[in-house]
């Protein structure tokens, strides 16, 4: 019967999920986004540092010293993760152009301009003469005055989260504009004596002059506010994604996949990061703000409280396999998967068991971490934990990445080791079941050989 399933699951889906992984607009977002995690990660740490205060003694000098000074410590962020799509949009155009055999780094800044050309200045009205005379006679309306800046500046909302699906239709947009012209010949092309970065800035002039005028058509000309259309259309999938029966359905299919050899994360998650990030975002603009904190199932939600050890949340199956395993095979295999599952490393558990087309452990497998993904969640919403605000590097040990990615709120860490405990018993009879049939494997093969 399994084996009539795992043939289906083969024929039927296996190929057509690893073409749908590879399909080159999604492994663009994918590449594009997982290229920013460095700056994300990074920012994050800052973060959690500038707010150290907030669960240190007041009396400590470390303390004083981060609270008098958060506003600088948090400027990186501010940089950085808080403005990650205008990074994120640069990959994926390189990523896109690269796909097509085209040169990454023209569309790499194709997509950059097409992306920026959706953000609109906003000009700083002019000091009135009325203020100015009222400046004179008060010396700190005077000096707030000569802090405003003048010119134009430009909304940084849109260039974080909340303008990651327009920074993405963009990218497309311009690296496609970008292919015709070079497959068409509707370009520019240089003698084969000029050197090849000159010939490729100016074959760049054609797609840039498309995509310059019909984005600035659009978003500068006829005045169309995208960044609001676009919000207004995804708004109801951002907020399904932060349910209970969406992280239910997430879980179920990476798992899934996972247990028939299909990097299930490769495809769930190339389509839910940006969802991911948008909540992300959101919860760490509202803690730095000082306002209400709403979403939970942001990707650190995923990563420390419910793939706790890698997917699966196998960390619990490599502690059993450590100290509990009678057969030689499982006592070598605890051994060597140990230590990489508490740094979130699951490869030597996933291949090693193995737990891919093994009945014994896909059970728990998918089991375990809707468990945990039930119970973070109730913890979650009660408000006995905190919820997400930071991406903690993804090799920290469980409760060190808990207490990081929840802003430095030790009921998370222990959230994290009461989950680690569960996933153990949730795979402790299947184990146990697995494990007595490796070892019956075993002494009959020693009895064999005696005889």
């Amino acid at each position: 019967m399994f084996d009539k399933i795992t043939k289906f699951m083969d024929e039927k889906l296996s190929t057509p999920m690893a073409k749908l992984a590879e399909q080159r607009h999604l492994r663009a977002i994918r590449d594009g986004i997982i290229a920013t995690l460095p700056l994300i990660i990074v920012s994050s740490m800052f973060m959690v540092i500038a707010f150290l205060p907030n669960s240190m003694p007041s009396d400590w000098g470390i303390t004083q010293f981060i609270a008098a000074n958060q506003t600088k410590i948090l400027m990186p962020y501010r940089v950085s993760m808080y403005i990650m799509t205008l990074y994120a949009v640069f990959g994926i155009g390189y990523s896109l152009a690269q796909s097509y055999d085209l040169d990454g780094l023209s569309g790499g800044i194709l997509s950059e301009l097409a992306f920026l050309l959706t953000i609109i200045p906003s000009s700083i009205p002019a000091v009135t003469e009325g203020i100015k005379t009222l400046a004179a006679s008060n010396e700190e309306l005077a000096n707030f005055l000569s802090q405003v800046p003048s010119g134009f500046v430009l909304p940084m909302g849109n260039l974080g989260s909340a303008g990651m699906f327009i920074g993405i239709i963009v990218s497309f947009f311009a690296v496609e504009v970008f292919r015709f012209t070079q497959k068409s010949g509707f370009k520019i092309s240089m003698p084969a004596q000029v050197p090849a970065s000159v010939a490729r800035s100016f074959e760049a002039l054609t797609p840039t002059a498309i995509v310059l005028l019909v984005v600035a058509t659009i978003t500068m000309f006829i005045g169309i506010d995208v960044h609001s259309i676009v919000a207004t259309i995804i708004s109801p999938l951002i907020k399904a994604s932060d349910s209970l029966p969406s992280v239910f359905l997430i879980i179920f299919l990476a798992q899934f996949f996972w247990s028939f050899g299909i990097h299930g994360w490769s495809i769930v998650g190339s389509l839910a990061r940006p969802l991911w990030l948008v909540l992300l975002e959101a919860n760490t603009t509202a803690f730095v703000s000082g306002t209400e904190i709403t979403n939970i199932a942001a990707e650190p939600f995923y990563q420390w409280f419910v793939m706790i050890g890698g997917s699966g949340a196998t960390l619990g199956l490599a502690i059993l396999f450590a100290f509990k395993a009678r057969s030689a095979y499982g006592k070598a295999l605890g051994k060597t998967a140990l230590i990489p599952s508490i740094f979130n490393i699951n490869e030597p558990m996933i291949f090693g068991a193995p737990i891919v087309l093994n009945p014994r452990l896909i059970i728990p497998f998918i089991i375990a971490p809707l468990l945990n993904s039930l119970i973070a969640w109730i913890a979650t919403s009660m408000g006995l934990v905190n919820r997400v605000v930071a991406s903690s590097p993804w090799t920290l040990p469980g409760p060190i990445g808990a207490f990081l990615a929840c802003g430095n709120d030790w009921r998370a860490a222990v959230l994290n080791v009461l989950l680690i405990i569960l996933s153990i018993i949730v795979y402790y009879p299947f184990f146990r079941m697995y494990d007595n049939g490796l070892y019956k494997e075993e002494c009959q093969d020693v009895s064999v050989s005696e005889a």
